[in-house]
């Protein structure tokens, strides 16, 4: 997916830049590692690490299975967004919802893993 961003802003296909970029940062948040509410008091400011990569955190890594799911959560809100905009005013949306789900689920070449 990182790779087919740059490829699909070339191309100027807005529909799938839209949905890639959105993924990937819900990929990203994805990987974020919980934060306790120890770590959120912090220490104080004399007692504080400083320095270069003191403020950085370990991400996870998240399984195929874990991609997939948010992949097809994006999609999914997606065609839910869609289905709702039902009034003739709002069809170009819907139809640009569905494109944005329709590139997330090219990506996905099977069923979800057990």
């Amino acid at each position: 997916m990182r790779q087919a961003l740059p490829e699909a802003m070339r191309a100027r296909d807005k529909a799938a830049v839209s949905a890639l970029r959105s993924t990937l940062a819900a990929l990203d948040n994805a990987e974020a590692v919980p934060v306790s509410e120890a770590e959120l008091r912090g220490v104080a400011l004399e007692l504080s690490p400083a320095g270069a990569g003191t403020t950085e955190a370990a991400r996870r890594e998240l399984s195929e299975r874990e991609v997939i799911h948010v992949v097809r959560a994006e999609a999914g809100e997606r065609l839910e967004a869609a289905a709702r905009l039902t009034a003739p005013a709002h069809a170009d949306r819907a139809a640009r919802l569905r494109a944005e789900a329709d590139v997330l689920l090219g990506f996905l070449d099977g069923p979800e893993p057990a």
